[in-house]
């Protein structure tokens, strides 16, 4: 198996770069999480899930491994997006709301609402243990998958939870 190496703080993960075998177990409820807006405005993830399918990817404007994963977050969007909610947690390690705000006018995400996560409550709740892990809740905020690093294929993840048209 193929697998990324991150480094936060003081440890060092060896991640696996495939879908649902790490972080959340599948059909686990995530705890309820506090994050913030760009602005300092605090919400609680609880306003998105449970209401509907949500992709949410824990990200850093530092993480390499976030965008290669970029194109495939698009690429999703571009089929469900009027089907799913996608989410970008930005992790509280080395930026900040104001340098987020600079990386986005330089590189938009216009497709998530990205969210920061500055005290890590959200990094709790979802076992987020590095940045480009990604869970899909489905429409009850059940885990439907995880993975991290940049070979993760949203899109088929999507496909499996939701029906065609």
């Amino acid at each position: 198996m193929r697998c990324a190496l991150y480094v936060l703080g003081l440890s060092v993960l060896a991640v696996p770069a495939r879908g649902q075998d790490i972080g959340l177990p599948l059909g686990a409820t995530p705890a309820a999480a506090q994050v913030a807006d760009l602005d300092g405005n605090a919400l609680d993830l609880a306003r998105w899930v449970g209401k509907g399918p949500v992709v949410v990817e824990f990200w850093a404007t530092w993480c390499p491994v976030c965008e290669a994963l970029f194109p495939k977050l698009e690429a999703a969007h571009r089929r469900y997006g009027d089907r799913v909610t996608f989410l970008v947690v930005a992790v509280g390690v080395n930026q900040s709301p104001r340098s987020i705000r600079r990386h986005l006018e330089r590189h938009p995400m216009p497709f998530a609402t990205v969210l920061w996560d500055g005290g890590g409550d959200a990094v709790r709740a979802f076992d987020a243990f590095t940045t480009s892990y990604v869970v899909v809740l489905d429409a009850t905020g059940k885990v439907a998958y995880t993975g991290a690093g940049e070979d993760q294929d949203i899109t088929a993840a999507l496909a499996a939870l939701l029906p065609a048209r």
